[in-house]
């Protein structure tokens, strides 16, 4: 009873530990801004400014202070002002723009990237070429009409729809993995009980 209690035990902190680190990697990532080709500049554990003026550590990356004059340690945050933010812009053309404008809730990156924590919800333009801007809520496009805003939304909500499925998919494998440790413990505690 107490190896099926500790193995209980150990495959819930699994679990948790699996469904947190599957959420923690849908929250804002690290190398937000960064450029693709500068991912495995960012990927070690000690990090030197671009400018080699000093060095810093992982966690100090993106946490909207300015380590560096260049800006190298804030590439997602307007901490810097001579810092760059990368729109990977999927669909459209890659750019980079100002970190000044990360977060200051106007769409500069057609895929919205550059507002994801300014409480406006940027919808992604990129496929339609990015030349659509979004500004508190209200949309200004060289096509104004109420038919095309519309299909803007629902291009968003398929968006999202997407990413939700993801995390419900997620949640019913957790679960499946669950009944499925439960069912081989107890047959584990009949098979016991059958030999003795």
């Amino acid at each position: 009873m107490e190896t099926t209690h500790c193995s209980l035990s150990h495959f819930i902190a699994f679990l948790f530990s699996f469904y947190f680190l599957v959420f923690s990697a849908h929250s804002k990532s690290p190398l937000l801004g960064v450029h693709p080709l500068d991912e495995k500049y960012f990927s070690s554990r000690f990090i030197k400014c671009k400018d080699g003026s000093k060095s810093f550590t992982r966690d100090r990356l993106n946490d909207d202070f300015c380590d560096c004059v260049d800006g190298t340690d804030e590439p997602g945050t307007s901490a810097c002002p001579r810092g760059k933010f990368y729109c990977r812009n999927l669909g459209s053309k890659p750019q980079f723009i100002f970190s000044s404008h990360v977060n200051d809730q106007i769409c500069d990156c057609c895929d919205g990237s550059d507002e994801y924590d300014s409480g406006i919800n940027c919808p992604n333009t990129c496929v339609m070429g990015g030349n659509l801007e979004y500004r508190a809520k209200n949309f200004v496009s060289s096509i104004d009409s109420k038919e095309s805003k519309d299909e803007l939304l629902l291009e968003d909500l398929l968006h999202k729809s997407k990413g939700l499925k993801t995390v419900i998919v997620l949640q019913i494998v957790l679960f499946g993995c669950a009944i499925a440790f439960r069912l081989f413990c107890r047959r584990e505690k009949l098979k016991r009980r059958h030999n003795h």
